[in-house]
């Protein structure tokens, strides 16, 4: 089973990918009230919230789920922290080549840091304090006197700007520029001091600046004063704003990176328990398989572990008994959607009906019994477990909202919310199968000569693309339903670099994929299923979605003023979403599954919503080499 892990700016394809933790208290208490930002004298604040008032007060010293009295030493051996197998860039903000694992996180820091248990909330990093205009129509940020390049070079206003200009030029990846959108401008107002104005007013965009990764003016310049093109800045170590630097690199399969020991950040309240690795090193393997095997003989320190199968049956041996090796698993809250993305700008799939038959032929409880060791949930919401998603019948709001869409939506958006098809009995994949014979023969496709023929006899064939050994197993089922309605189907594997341009320039029929789950829906709707990304190369706009409905609701999304706005605006656009069949819907991880040497550890408290990647390389630790020795001398005990 794929191996699923995040990799931003690029969105990668999963199959299982575990969700966000559970929100619960922040959830409880935000969706109680009104929007903070209100039309208020503004003033410069330390901090600043979407929803309510920011969690922590001015004088915070730590977040909760931070422990600063970790140990700072010591060095985690990572693997593949992404799909890649092999990186070729050490610029992760471009098309182009394939990025060092986890580089932007480890090397570039953004203005304001986040919190890990909050809705939507930004504390001081870079900039020590944020002025957001009462019409919601700029923000200004001050910069820390104190902040400081790795090469000792102050972080000014001007090096701000140039950060948001370059990857908002062509030069970068279309992602950012999709991703800070509601910018119209970066203005330096004094050296420490840069305005961004807003195209027009949106709760979020304040925060929206505030995740600006910032570099350097000077990354890639040449000796005579000169720079290349942004986009030609691939192979130069980035002078980091970040907490650490380039240690080694072994070919293109290893890299390691050190603390910076001068990292002018490390005692901020939101830096505070965080990186307290002195070196990381990822280690590039080509499969799970061989990561797993690698990890039990250990030679890694940690594995995040998405399948079900090798979670109950192969994290066990030796080092499991000997208590060298443990496993441990987390709940989690909020869901991805997961599904297997369907290419609208093929014409064999621009019937709805269509797509609803290849739904129909997924087989997913037999999947959950049968492999999955009934681990896993099917996903029913681009926003499954989460106040966001639609269910039910559409409530008076959601209705207003669809119905001037009501001819070019399909009916069922205005009844009860849809269920995928089932398995369980009395229902079988035989009677879905019927239908979905039923909803082609509708559409134009009819059995004959051997297989599923349009009006001109030309017959379906779809090649479903993946970049992971072992994904057979899952996808052969769903090619045997296929070809029991007469379409072929085949797979075909490639390798992860030729699977990301591929997946950038829309070269597919369908592929496994994911949109990772988000807190609260914003910005990032436009990206994934906005009618303007869907032309755009390299944009998250996989499916090819060019729905004035679905831009609409993405739009009152944007607009809503109050969470009871939001919640009608992601719900209608639910509706539309999952009775539009764009992907046919797969399953989702109700845990995160970790498994870890004993000379590991981590904070008591988990936070709220995080990659699990992300928790592990930014807040674990390794134990004081005392502790270590125990662990290895306690006598053996059976996991």
């Amino acid at each position: 089973m794929r191996l699923v892990k995040f990799r931003w700016p690029r969105a990668v394809p999963p199959l299982t990918r575990a969700p966000l933790p559970s929100l619960s208290a922040a959830w409880t208490m935000a969706l109680a009230v009104t929007l903070a930002l209100s039309a208020a004298p503004a003033q410069a604040r330390p901090s600043i919230a979407q929803y309510d008032e920011p969690k922590y007060p001015a004088d915070f010293t730590q977040f909760d789920y931070a422990d600063p009295s970790a140990p700072a030493d010591g060095t985690l051996s990572f693997q593949n922290y992404d799909e890649l197998q092999t990186y070729d860039s050490l610029n992760p903000f471009l098309v182009r080549g394939a990025p060092a694992p986890d580089i932007r996180r480890l090397m570039f820091d953004t203005l304001m840091q986040r919190s890990w248990d909050e809705l939507a909330s930004e504390y001081p990093l870079i900039a020590d304090d944020v002025e957001v205009a009462a019409d919601l129509g700029s923000a200004t940020f001050h910069i820390n006197p104190a902040a400081r390049f790795s090469n000792g070079d102050p972080i000014t206003a001007a090096d701000i700007k140039y950060s948001f200009d370059t990857l908002t030029s062509p030069q970068a990846s279309p992602m950012f520029n999709a991703e800070f959108a509601v910018i119209k401008r970066a203005v330096v107002v004094d050296n420490a001091t840069v305005r961004f104005d807003f195209k027009h007013a949106e709760r979020s965009a304040p925060l929206i600046a505030g995740d600006l990764p910032i570099f350097s003016r000077k990354w890639g310049m040449r000796a005579d004063g000169t720079r290349p093109p942004f986009d030609q800045i691939a192979s130069e170590a980035p002078i980091a704003s970040g907490p650490y630097l380039i240690e080694s690199r072994k070919n293109d399969k290893q890299i390691t990176y050190r603390r910076n020991p001068n990292y002018w950040a490390a005692n901020l309240p939101s830096r505070r328990g965080m990186y307290r690795f002195a070196s990381i090193t990822f280690k590039l393997y080509r499969d799970h398989y061989t990561q797993l095997e690698a990890f039990k003989a250990g030679d890694a320190d940690v594995v995040v572990e998405y399948s079900a199968t090798q979670w109950a049956r192969k994290y066990v041996g030796k080092n499991f008994t000997n208590g060298m090796l443990k496993k441990g698993e987390f709940a989690d809250g909020p869901a991805q959607m997961q599904g297997l993305l369907i290419n609208l700008r093929k014409p064999m799939f621009q019937d709805v009906r269509v797509r609803r038959a290849l739904s129909m032929a997924f087989d997913y409880d037999w999947m959950n019994r049968m492999m999955f060791r009934g681990q896993y949930r099917r996903t029913h919401s681009y926003f499954d477990a989460s106040p966001f998603g639609a269910t039910g019948l559409p409530g008076p709001k959601e209705l207003a909202l669809l119905e001037p869409y009501r001819d070019s939506v399909p009916p069922e958006v205005f009844g009860p919310m849809t269920k995928q098809p089932d398995t369980i009995a009395p229902n079988s994949l035989r009677g879905n199968l019927r239908v979905a014979r039923d909803l082609l023969a509708q559409a134009g496709w009819h059995y004959r000569d051997g297989a599923l023929r349009d009006a001109k006899g030309t017959p379906m064939t779809i090649e479903i693309m993946d970049d992971q050994p072992g994904m057979d197993r899952l996808i052969l089922p769903y090619m045997q339903a296929l070809g029991v309605l007469g379409i072929e189907a085949h797979m075909r594997e490639i390798d992860s670099a030729l699977y990301q341009k591929r997946l950038d320039n829309f070269q597919y029929d369908m592929t496994t994929f994911i949109y990772p789950p988000v807190t609260i829906p914003g910005a990032e709707l436009q990206r994934r299923f906005g009618s303007a990304a869907a032309s755009q190369i390299g944009s998250e706009n996989y499916p090819g979605i060019r729905s004035k409905a679905v831009d609409a609701l993405i739009r009152a999304a944007l607009a809503a003023t109050t969470i009871e706005d939001l919640q009608a605006a992601t719900r209608a656009l639910d509706r539309v979403l999952i009775n539009s069949y764009y992907l046919v819907p797969e399953y989702y991880a109700p845990g995160a599954r970790i498994g870890y040497k004993a000379t590991m550890g981590f904070p008591k408290i988990v936070p709220a919503t995080y990659q699990y990647e992300d928790w592990v390389i930014s807040y674990w630790y390794a134990k004081p080499q005392a502790a270590q020795s125990l662990v290895q001398t306690q006598p053996p005990t059976a996991h």
